[in-house]
C-alpha cells in the first residue's frame, strides 16, 4: 500500500466521511457480535454444540441470504446517502428490541428473528458502502481504497469485540449485563446514522440518468432487475469467477470457524468464560491476518493479477491448514488463524475490486447485494454441513483435510478457468 497513493485518497473529504460512517457502524457490529456469542454461546449455563452453532447461523444467516437480491435493487434505486442514514437508526431500534428479549432471559424463536432482522439490515448498508466506494475515489485507486476502507472496517470491528468483551467483565455474564452491552451498541448505532448525515446530497448515486433506458424500466420490477443484473454478470466472466471464489472460500472458513468455536469452548479450556477469551484470542489473532493481507495485496496485485493473487491465496489456505491445524492444538491453530485471516482479506479485495471495475454502476447494488447473499449462505451452508458430523469439542481430522483438499482444488479450479476468461475478449 504506497503512502502516497493513499494520502491522495484520504485526502478527499467525501471519502472521510463515508469512511467514518463505515467505521462507526462496524465498532458497533463487533460489540453487538461479542454479546450475540456470549450469550448463545459461552454463558455458563448453556453447553455450546455442532448443532446449536448450525442453528443459530442458519436462522441468522439463511433466510436474509434468500432476501438479499431485493435490497440490492432498492440500493440502485434509492439515494445510497439516506440508505446509510437510516439503516443505522432501524439497526438501534431492532438491538434496543434485542435487548428486552435477553433481559427476560427470551432465546426463543422471537429472538432469533430480531438478530436476522438487525444483520440483515447490516448486510443491506454494507452493500450500499461498496456501492457508494467508486463515487468517492479515482478507479485507479479502488484497490487501494478497497484495502483500507475495509480491512480498517475489519480491524475495527475487532476493536469493538474488544470494547464488548470489557463490557461484558464491566456488567457481567448474565442476561442483565449483555442486556446493558447491547443498549451501549444501539446508541453506537445511532451515532453511525449521525455520521452519515456529514455526505453530501446526490454524490454517492444510483445516477439514473446516466443508466440505459431498459435499464431504469428494470428497476421497476425487482424481479426483471434481478434477472437483467444476472444478465449483466453472466457477460462479465471474471466477475462471477470472482463470486464463485470468495463464496468456496467462505463455505471453507466457515467449517474452520465452526471448529474454532467448539474447540475454545469445549477442548481448549474448561469453562465459558475461559472459552470466550480463547475466541476472542483466535478473533484478535485472525484480525491480525486481516490487516497483514490488507497491507499486501495492493504491493502484491501491482506485480501480479488480482486473479493470480486468488490463486495464491486459495493454495495457501490449503498449505497453513496442513501444517498448522491438523495438531489440534491451541498455539498452532491460532497461527492457522492468522493465516487464513490473510486468505480471507486478500481473497475479498480483490473480488470486490474486480466488481467494482467491472460492474455497471447502474447494477452495482444488485450484485453487491447478491455477493453479500452468497457471503451469507455460504456460511449457513456450512454450519449446516459441520454440524452434521463434528463432534462436540470440534476435533475431526476426515472435516479438516476435505477442507484442505478443497482449498487445494478451488485453486486449481479457479487459476484455469480465470485464465482462460482473461483470454476471452472481454463484453462491453
Amino acid at each position: 500500500m504506497r503512502a502516497s497513493e493513499l494520502r491522495a485518497i484520504v485526502r478527499g473529504r467525501d471519502f472521510r466521511r463515508l469512511y467514518a460512517t463505515r467505521l462507526t457502524s462496524q465498532l458497533t457490529d463487533g460489540v453487538f457480535q461479542v454479546a450475540l456469542a456470549g450469550y448463545v454461546f459461552f454463558s455458563p449455563e448453556r453447553q455450546a454444540s455442532a448443532g446449536k452453532a448450525a442453528a443459530a447461523f442458519a436462522v441468522t444467516l439463511l433466510p436474509y441470504s434468500a432476501l438479499g437480491p431485493f435490497a440490492g435493487v432498492l440500493i440502485d434505486r434509492w439515494s445510497r446517502r439516506r440508505i446509510l442514514i437510516w439503516t443505522p437508526v432501524l439497526r438501534a431500534a431492532l438491538v434496543a428490541v434485542v435487548a428486552a428479549l435477553v433481559a427476560g432471559g427470551y432465546d426463543g424463536a422471537g429472538f432469533f428473528l430480531m438478530v436476522l432482522l438487525v444483520l440483515g439490515v447490516n448486510r443491506f448498508f454494507l452493500a450500499a458502502l461498496s456501492a457508494a466506494l467508486p463515487h468517492v475515489v479515482r478507479r485507479e485507486h479502488l484497490v487501494t481504497a478497497n484495502a483500507f476502507a475495509v480491512t480498517s472496517g475489519t480491524v475495527i470491528a475487532f476493536v469493538g469485540a474488544g470494547v464488548g468483551y470489557l463490557l461484558r467483565a464491566v456488567f457481567g455474564a448474565g442476561g442483565d449485563g449483555t442486556a446493558l452491552i447491547l443498549l451501549c451498541g444501539a446508541a453506537l448505532f445511532l451515532l453511525a446514522g449521525l455520521t452519515a448525515t456529514t455526505l453530501p446530497r446526490r454524490t454517492l448515486g444510483p445516477h439514473l440518468a446516466e443508466a440505459p433506458e431498459q435499464t431504469r424500466r428494470a428497476l421497476g420490477n425487482v424481479l426483471h432487475g434481478l434477472a437483467d443484473g444476472a444478465r449483466h454478470l453472466a457477460r462479465r466472466r471474471q466477475a462471477a469467477l470472482a463470486l464463485g471464489a470468495i463464496s468456496v472460500h467462505r463455505f471453507l472458513y466457515g467449517v474452520i470457524l465452526i471448529m474454532t468455536l467448539l474447540l475454545c469452548r469445549n477442548r481448549f479450556t474448561a469453562d465459558a468464560e475461559d472459552g470466550l477469551a480463547a475466541f476472542a484470542m483466535m478473533l484478535g489473532v485472525s484480525g491480525a491476518g486481516f490487516f497483514a493481507g490488507a497491507l499486501a495485496t495492493p504491493l502484491v496485485v501491482r506485480r501480479i493479477s488480482k486473479q493470480a493473487w486468488v490463486t495464491l491465496l486459495l493454495g495457501a489456505g490449503a498449505v497453513s491448514l496442513l501444517l498448522l491445524a491438523t495438531p489440534f492444538a491451541e498455539l498452532p491453530w491460532a497461527a492457522g488463524a492468522f493465516a487464513l485471516g490473510v486468505v480471507s482479506q486478500g481473497v475479498k479485495l480483490c473480488v470486490d475490486t474486480v466488481l467494482q471495475e467491472s460492474i455497471d454502476d447502474a447494477y452495482r447494488g444488485r450484485v453487491f447485494a447478491v455477493y453479500d447473499m452468497l457471503f451469507n449462505a455460504a456460511f449457513a451452508a456450512a454450519a449446516a454441513v459441520a454440524a452434521t458430523w463434528l463432534p462436540a469439542d470440534g476435533v475431526s481430522y476426515a472435516t479438516l483435510a476435505l477442507v484442505i483438499a478443497a482449498y487445494a482444488a478451488s485453486a486449481l479450479v479457479y487459476r484455469t478457468l480465470s485464465g482462460r476468461a482473461g483470454a476471452a475478449v472481454p463484453a462491453h
